[in-house]
């Protein structure tokens, strides 16, 4: 989202920020423990919840790193060390004394001092466990947010960076039978070479904030796979599995009964097996038609039970192709803000109600931004028939000159798409949002794209990009289009330039023949704040920008869907405006309670009547 109207589209970032400046000690970062995997399909794993409360302590300067025992540096707070009798120098820290934070869970909502808090937060769970023979066993976080390490037992299991996808920390020596603990310690506080950097447009929201479990697997067993239809071939799954642990040669099995479809594979020396499968009956997975199958993966001793549905995108000139015929994407952009409570949405009910809402306005489609959302709303998407265009968090302007950063944003890719690469939902991965054009940002991003393809050929690249104008025309000419399948930009007429009435004399110029998605416009609204349709903040004036934004945009030939900034209001710092916005995003079509504007309504309008797009 851009943030001031009068501003270049990319203010220089004047946040003075004092990074923690301290030496890890070797207790800290001894024994370092391998780095976290990727598990494709984890919610489909039986596991253990480690979800509930935890033991948490908020800790700005960093302090459990090591704790002062008669003046001496002798342990951290992932020991969780008890004070001892007779001990005559007493511990500075008890887990069993601390307050306790839901997890999953942000700890800004759950505690009112915290709202604001960027920093280290300790967390502490017991749990009893009962290992098996001849078993690994991780421990599965959802996401934490920024930067994460956790110890089991007071062993290190892993660290991690990145706030919004999954990891998975292999546990299997440091767990024992009977009682066991683990100990994280969780910082979101912001550094420039972070991914994403020092400023967004949304809330810090800081914790383990996606759910935690322990998973058990056999000793040889699945971890990835990519199972998709062909493009060129009918009636034919396509993909792989990968196996950690077999030997070349093990036979890998993928069936679905509903469909009479089985076959057997054997993995290579790397650990793959080429599938190729022959179905006749399947039906394709599609908005109107969410058709999911049960899909049985087996190698030797591990099986993982999927559901999964299956369909073809593509592109042929401007048009988007699902299934080999053109569709128009009528979608809304969703932060991952929860309902009613605000904070970082997570379950179930989350993704219900703010898809559902998307369904209410009409939307075969939905841009999740900007940042991989939780599995359940990817799992909820693949139930309910909507569309999704998935995207790594390079926002704004990163340092894009320096390698540690792409190293950062590549993880981060990888990480999104092996986790999410089953849902037929998503259709698009998206590798950035209002960026920068310099050639250091270009290639960043073509880099990205280019991993991206090689990581998931069956979808469609894309980015958010900025406009300029020559005069009253919007020109299209970034040089990153070149890298994309899909164009998708922003712009604001109305809200950070001129007026709602400007868009009746806009024209656009896209210089690529390529599908064309409006992935924002919009303007702000403070939900029941009603008065004249040019009185900026009510709702009459965010509903006018709707009613000369589409139009506008119906006029653009290749325009093959748009997703209008925001589904719903959504906390942000650099909102402040009081009586208005208090920390709020206000671009909404529903406030953060629950209460639909009026430009939901015209939007819904537009949308079930088909006034907006091109014939499907």
């Amino acid at each position: 989202m851009k943030y001031l109207s009068a501003c270049p589209p990319f203010r220089a970032l004047t946040v003075v920020l004092a990074a923690f400046s301290f030496a890890i000690p070797a207790a800290f970062a001894a024994a370092p423990a391998a780095a976290p995997i990727v598990l494709t399909g984890a919610d489909r794993r039986p596991a253990q919840s480690l979800d509930g409360e935890w033991a948490s302590i908020v800790d700005p300067y960093f302090s459990g790193l090591f704790s002062f025992h008669h003046q001496e540096k002798t342990n951290g707070w992932f020991l969780n060390q008890k004070a001892k009798p007779g001990d005559p120098f007493p511990t500075e820290y008890d887990y069993s004394k601390a307050p306790k934070l839901k997890v999953p869970g942000d700890w800004n909502t759950q505690r009112e001092s915290l709202l604001f808090y960027e920093g280290p937060v300790w967390y502490e769970h017991d749990f009893t466990y009962q290992p098996k023979e001849h078993t690994r066993i991780f421990l599965h976080v959802g996401a934490a947010n920024y930067r994460s390490w956790f110890w089991v037992n007071g062993q290190k299991a892993c660290e991690h960076e990145g706030g919004y996808t999954a990891f998975n920390c292999d546990v299997t020596a440091a767990v024992h039978a009977g009682g066991n603990f683990v100990v994280a310690a969780v910082d979101n506080t912001r550094h420039e070479d972070n991914v994403p950097t020092l400023e967004t447009d949304w809330w810090n929201y800081g914790g383990l904030i996606r759910e935690v479990s322990l998973i058990t697997v056999p000793d040889a067993f699945i971890d990835q796979y990519d199972l998709h239809l062909s493009r060129t071939e009918d009636n034919a799954i396509e993909g792989w599995v990968h196996v950690i642990g077999g030997k070349a040669g093990a036979a890998v099995e993928v069936e679905i009964p509903e469909l009479h479809a089985k076959t057997a594979a054997n993995v290579d020396e790397s650990g793959r097996a080429a599938i190729h499968v022959n179905v006749q009956g399947l039906e394709r997975w599609s908005p109107d038609n969410p058709k999911q199958y049960k899909v049985a993966l087996r190698a030797g001793e591990d099986s993982v039970s999927e559901l999964m549905g299956f369909r073809t995108i593509e592109t042929r000139g401007t048009q988007i192709l699902l299934n080999g015929k053109p569709i128009f994407l009528r979608g809304v952009a969703i932060h991952a803000e929860a309902p009613y409570r605000t904070g970082r949405a997570y379950s179930d009910k989350d993704a219900e109600t703010l898809l559902g809402w998307a369904k209410e306005l009409g939307c075969n489609y939905v841009r999740l931004a900007h940042y991989p959302h939780a599995e359940t709303m990817l799992r909820a998407a693949d139930r309910m028939g909507l569309l999704v265009w998935s995207e790594n968090p390079v926002y704004w302007a990163l340092q894009f000159d320096n390698p540690k950063v792409l190293a950062k944003a590549e993880q981060q890719l990888d990480e999104e798409i092996g986790t999410s690469r089953n849902h037929a939902a998503i259709i698009l991965w998206s590798m950035a949002n209002e960026t920068p054009n310099t050639d250091a940002r270009t290639h960043f991003i073509e880099t990205l794209a280019s991993r991206a393809r090689a990581l998931d050929s069956s979808r469609l690249i894309t980015a958010a990009l900025l406009v300029r104008a020559e005069g009253h025309t919007k020109v299209v000419d970034d040089p990153l289009g070149k890298a994309l399948d899909v164009i998708g930009v922003n712009e604001y007429i109305g809200w950070y330039e001129g007026h709602p009435e400007t868009a009746d004399v806009t024209e656009w110029r896209i210089d690529y023949e390529k599908p064309l998605i409006v992935s924002e416009f919009g303007g702000g609204a403070k939900a029941g704040l009603h008065g004249n349709e040019n009185e900026r903040w009510t709702e009459e004036y965010e509903a006018n920008i709707y009613r000369h934004q589409l139009p506008m945009l119906n006029k653009i030939p290749q325009l093959r869907g748009m997703s209008p900034w925001v589904l719903m209001d959504f906390r942000s710092p650099n909102r402040p405006l009081a009586g208005i916005q208090d920390e709020f995003n206000r671009k909404g079509l529903i406030s953060d309670q629950g209460q639909k504007k009026l430009a939901f309504y015209v939007l819904q309008k537009a949308y079930k009547e088909r006034t907006i797009g091109k014939p499907e």
